[in-house]
């Protein structure tokens, strides 16, 4: 498991760190690894590479310093352009110099003609403006340079975090670096694995610089081995029922399609039977006859361990009214969470788990869509503290939270594919099955946002797909999982 941790706390195990070690020690740790980073990405062009170092006033200037020093003294050609020359780490600075580096200025008229000249004959750039404590956006200076870089066709290399970027919320406000390798030291943080800022991220470089955070992640990915020590999987004994039955309140008349795909993500996500209720079950028995179908209400279906309601219900509240009041796990997405009373939703004592994408996350906050897609860590805390339920907020970084903090889960496995008509539907299907099969809400959540996207990959291989498709690839996703 990918685990990202906040300022506050690796700030305290840099200082720990550091009390412990011999001056100096840990930047030379950083450098060698950035360094070793930059070498990998120029290839066999470190001699004579022109490489133009940005260079803040903080430690990530120093950091930069210290390794343009050591690709100097394999026969790069190395500028540090200073955007606070009398704050500039002054060991990195006499570093870089005494391997034959050179410094400009990066601020006043002259220097501004300077600092661009060098920066757009460069074949790389390093960022090393802004450490993870920066908030609010760049300055002026540095952001004319930012612009600048963006207009060449230098590789760049972020030193820890680009900088513009808020490394604890994932935040970007104006300007900021779009890297195309982040070396980032000790653990990940929160910003490189969250949208907006992961896509300024590019590949991701974890150095080990013998950090040790024990305490509690700010954020949690799961990887292959994590999610199949999870997955369900039958005994000798099991039987249809043992495995878990969830129920599918979902589809109308307008869209039979959406509990048809409901029910078919539902029918590969380990549960061993599948009840539907409602106004399109012809259309789910036409393609999926093993489903267990009831043209009754939710309370007259049977038996069963968990359910989803909404997707496609149109206005059909009386289903999600009744499917709260069941003292099993539920899974409301889709109009459901239109639907859903906030009040019915917290008096819950079984879990729950919501599954709104930005738009209708925006609408359960009261805010524009741009707020959330802007703070998606804060919109999925903020949810899940409201309703006192599991939130998985799907988009271009799914993130799953719990009601009392935590650990925010974020899915590395999707893909812009994904983004079709009825995808969701197959989500909810999905994770609504691992539920019933056992899993508690923020596993299921997590594990089905895993599989989902895994199968989307997989299924679109550079190609568009539909979510029928998306459904049919979860066994594909699930075997190369557990292979």
């Amino acid at each position: 498991m990918r685990t990202a941790y906040s300022v506050d706390m690796v700030r305290a195990a840099e200082r720990e760190l550091i009390a412990r070690l011999p001056d100096g020690t840990l930047m030379q740790r950083a450098a060698a690894g950035l360094a070793a980073a930059c070498v990998d990405l120029l290839g066999r062009r470190v001699y004579g590479s022109r490489v133009v170092l940005l260079v803040g006033s903080g430690d990530n200037g120093g950091d930069a310093l210290y390794a343009g020093a050591r690709l100097a003294r394999r026969g790069a050609g190395v500028t540090a352009v200073l955007l606070a020359p009398d704050r500039t780490h002054p060991g990195g600075l006499a570093a870089l110099r005494r391997a034959g580096g050179r410094a400009v200025p990066g601020t006043g008229t002259e220097g501004d003609d300077a600092a661009e000249e060098f920066i757009r004959r460069a074949d790389l750039v390093v960022d090393g403006i802004v450490g993870i404590g920066g908030k609010g956006g760049l300055r002026p200076d540095a952001a004319a340079l930012v612009d600048t870089v963006g207009e060449t066709r230098a590789a760049v290399v972020a030193v820890d975090l680009p900088s513009g970027v808020e490394a604890d919320t994932g935040e970007v406000h104006g300007a900021a670096v779009r890297a195309d390798l982040t070396v980032t030291f000790g653990t990940h943080k929160p910003g490189l694995l969250v949208d907006p800022a992961r896509e300024y991220a590019g590949s991701v470089r974890l150095v080990d610089i013998g950090l040790a955070l024990p305490g509690e992640a700010a954020l949690e990915a799961l990887q292959h081995a994590d999610v199949a020590a999870l997955l369900p999987v039958p005994g000798a004994g099991s039987d249809k029922y043992r495995r878990g039955v969830v129920g599918i309140a979902a589809g109308s008349a307008r869209y039979p399609g959406a509990a048809v795909l409901a029910v078919a993500g539902a029918l590969r996500g380990g549960a061993g039977a599948v009840r539907y209720v409602g106004p399109a079950g012809d259309a789910v028995l036409a393609r999926f006859p093993e489903t267990l179908v009831s043209t009754g209400t939710p309370e007259q279906a049977g038996r069963v361990q968990a359910w989803v309601v909404g997707p496609g219900a149109g206005d059909d509240a009386g289903a999600v009214t009744a499917v709260l009041k069941a003292d099993v796990p539920v899974l409301v997405d889709a109009d459901g969470l239109r639907l859903a009373d906030r009040d019915a939703v917290r008096a819950r004592r079984a879990p729950t788990l919501l599954t709104p994408h930005a738009g209708e996350a925006a609408a359960l906050l009261g805010v524009p869509r741009e707020e959330v897609e802007g703070a998606r860590l804060h919109a999925v805390r903020e949810l899940a503290e409201r309703y006192g339920a599991t939130v998985l907020l799907k988009g271009s970084t799914t993130l799953v939270a719990s009601p009392g903090g935590g650990p925010v889960r974020v899915n590395p496995t999707g893909t812009g594919w994904l983004a079709t008509a009825g995808s969701g539907d197959v989500l909810s299907g999905l994770a609504g099955s691992l539920l019933a099969a056992g899993l508690d809400a923020l596993d299921a959540g997590s594990v089905g946002a895993y599989l989902h996207g895994l199968a989307g990959r997989l299924a679109a291989d550079g190609a568009p797909v539909g979510a029928h498709d998306v459904a049919e690839a979860v066994r594909e996703a699930w075997r190369d999982v557990t292979g």
